[in-house]
């Protein structure tokens, strides 16, 4: 009785600390809307003397066309560069030798794509490159924006480009807001997109090492491009090899004129400041930028799937298994079905597929649910397992199905639901505890269609049924929806 009443306590605990947690949530985000469009974010805390500074853009991998897939990657990192002022010993000295440089390298670009190319005028303009690039580094301050956060305290400093959005972070002193606010808006005012192609074959060789020679980038992105077939969900991120290689300065700066602008940006400040301070400091540098081009949405409808894809990549590596399932996004109810069915199946050592293929068959050591590749659009959920030695994948295949099947016809019982809810809540809490968690869940979810989506998950998670997983998993868990990838020395038997 004793350890019922425990468990009933904390349970009741939780809902409340969730509730109160999104009731406080609406009562101290502060909302605003700039004249050029910009959406500012607030929540003042005041238990440290610290700021989260996170500024997002509407727009990702799945924004970007044939012409220059891999952009918004390549933008992210040219626009740590630096600017007019910052980055540079001498903008005046460096800038007609910047336009030198780009002269030279959009004549290389030009020509390395033509059959009837001359090697040896390419080369002698590659060698030019080269001595005008050498003459350029001397004008270049490597990493200023990073010095200068860190010596006035910040830390945390770094970016992020996925399917559906960019994002610039840092955590810093409460009285160094005026700092940031400067230097982020000098940089959208006046990047410079200085050593353009050098940076280039800097993200080709990322992409070598993070897809190319690594197994777990090459399978994901295999598994992407089978299941997708016409949405652009199914293009790297970082783009293909061809992409990188001939994106021009020219539409890398078109790309962030048009959309690195109010009209996609949101920043969400989380932290010691007062709102109408902030909102004053936000108004004074940010509202004289240009509103820009809000990102069209993306027109592409990826069609239903009618019949089961499998790939194998023959890779010299230990072998392993993705399979995706598409899905709807959010705010789709379905959607909120989806979290508490990967909870179900993978979360934590007493999850069913943990339980039936880890532990019981001893077939995988490992195995995990996701929703991937992004949430603006349609999604997949995908299944990652490693399957033991000479494990024959028919029989990890199977009994990982046998898991599906029985969720269409058994019941997942009240307490393995609660549960899961439970779980998905407190791991929601937590991240909301630091600025910095709080101030990035506010970002993406402005991002994906409204801050609110968190103030509403809880209500939505928590009147869904044990007859809803079975239905979602009756219609979404069949072998024509499903694709199956592999990846290892040889096909998995």
């Amino acid at each position: 009785m004793l350890r019922n009443f425990l468990i009933v306590s904390l349970l009741l605990g939780l809902q409340l600390a969730s509730s109160a947690a999104a009731q406080t949530l609406v009562e101290k985000v502060q909302e605003h809307r700039l004249e050029n469009g910009l959406t500012l974010l607030l929540v003042e805390r005041h238990a440290s003397p610290t700021v989260a500074a996170y500024i997002s853009f509407k727009v990702g991998g799945v924004d970007e066309s044939s012409q220059h897939r891999g952009v918004a990657h390549l933008l992210e990192h040219m626009l740590f560069k630096g600017t007019k002022t910052l980055g540079t010993v001498d903008y005046q000295q460096e800038q007609p030798l910047l336009a030198e440089i780009e002269e030279i390298g959009q004549q290389i670009d030009d020509l390395k794509n033509r059959p009837d190319r001359d090697e040896q005028e390419l080369q002698q303009l590659r060698e030019k490159l080269a001595d005008l690039q050498k003459q350029h580094r001397q004008l270049v301050v490597k990493d200023e924006f990073s010095k200068i956060y860190a010596e006035n305290g910040g830390v945390g400093y770094n970016a992020f480009t996925s399917k559906d959005q960019t994002t610039y972070l840092i955590n810093l002193p409460a009285n160094k807001l005026e700092l940031w606010a400067a230097i982020e808006a000098d940089r959208l005012q006046n990047a410079v997109l200085r050593e353009f192609y050098t940076e280039r074959e800097v993200v080709r060789e990322e992409r070598r090492r993070s897809y190319e020679s690594n197994p777990n980038g090459k399978l994901y992105e295999t598994l992407l491009a089978t299941a997708y077939q016409v949405h652009p969900y199914r293009n790297p991120i970082i783009g293909w090899d061809s992409d990188i290689e001939n994106l021009t300065l020219a539409e890398t700066r078109t790309f962030l004129r048009n959309y690195y602008s109010p009209a996609n940006m949101i920043i969400s400040l989380v932290g010691d400041f007062d709102s109408a301070a902030a909102l004053a400091l936000i108004k004074r540098y940010f509202g004289p930028l240009e509103p820009g081009v809000p990102v069209p949405p993306v027109a592409k409808k990826e069609p239903a799937q009618q019949g089961e894809r499998r790939v194998h990549v023959n890779f010299d590596a230990q072998p392993q298994l993705a399979i995706a399932y598409h899905k709807p996004t959010m705010p789709h109810r379905d959607d909120y079905v989806f979290d508490l069915l990967m909870q179900v199946l993978t979360e934590g050592r007493t999850s069913r597929l943990y339980r039936a293929l880890v532990i019981d068959k001893q077939l995988v050591t490992s195995v995990n649910a996701y929703g991937a590749p992004g949430s603006r659009y349609d999604n997949l959920m995908m299944l990652s397992l490693a399957p033991r030695q000479d494990a024959p994948v028919g029989e990890i295949e199977a009994a990982l199905y046998a898991e599906l099947e029985r969720l269409k016809t058994e019941p997942v019982s009240a307490a393995e639901l609660e549960k899961a809810k439970r779980q998905i809540l407190t791991s929601s809490l937590r991240r909301m505890k630091g600025n910095s968690g709080l101030a990035r869940m506010l970002s993406s979810y402005e991002v994906l269609g409204g801050w609110r989506y968190l103030v509403d998950y809880e209500e939505q998670l928590n009147s869904i049924r044990a007859e809803e997983l079975m239905d979602v998993a009756k219609r979404y868990f069949t072998a024509a929806n499903r694709t199956v990838a592999s990846i290892g020395r040889e096909a998995l038997q």
